[in-house]
């Protein structure tokens, strides 16, 4: 680079930059929570907003600091990096017309085949975690879960 700045140390810059982003994203976010006046003295939007505060705060030190990292990925394990956010969004657009149980199953299954697993232990543990997930907010906090359009 012209000005002396060694390529790794730009990687580590976009992620700054990338995670900046989300800390803005999840504020804003965060701002938005609508709740009654009298439900609690801070209300709901105070842990997102800290949060993306701190999350900020942390990516500008990085951005003026980054130290050393990893050269940018390439090939084989871009594929696999950028795979994984778009299981997430895949996962959170089957959440409605599919439910909790298969969103969860995708995004396991998909995670575990793109790491490695042989296909038959991805599938056996995606059944595994979607099992557990369900169980746990279903049955131990009481949590509704959305079983989706095509089951319900």
């Amino acid at each position: 680079m012209s000005d002396g700045m060694s390529s790794s140390t730009w990687v580590g810059r976009i992620g700054g930059v990338c995670l900046l982003l989300f800390a803005i994203a999840y504020g804003i976010g965060g701002s938005q929570i609508e709740y009654a006046f009298a439900s609690d003295p801070l209300g709901p939007r105070v842990m997102p907003m800290l949060l993306a505060a701190l999350l900020a705060g942390l990516c500008l030190i990085y951005l003026i600091r980054p130290g050393a990292s990893e050269q940018f990925p390439r090939g084989r394990l871009l594929a696999r990096i950028l795979a994984v956010p778009a299981l997430l969004v895949a996962s959170a657009l089957l959440l409605e017309p599919a439910g909790f149980a298969i969103s969860i199953f995708v995004l396991t299954l998909g995670v575990g085949w793109i790491f490695g697993a042989p296909l038959r232990l991805a599938i056996a543990g995606a059944i595994g975690q979607a099992l557990l997930w369900w169980s746990v907010f279903s049955y131990l906090l009481d949590v509704y879960l959305p079983a989706g359009r095509l089951f319900g």
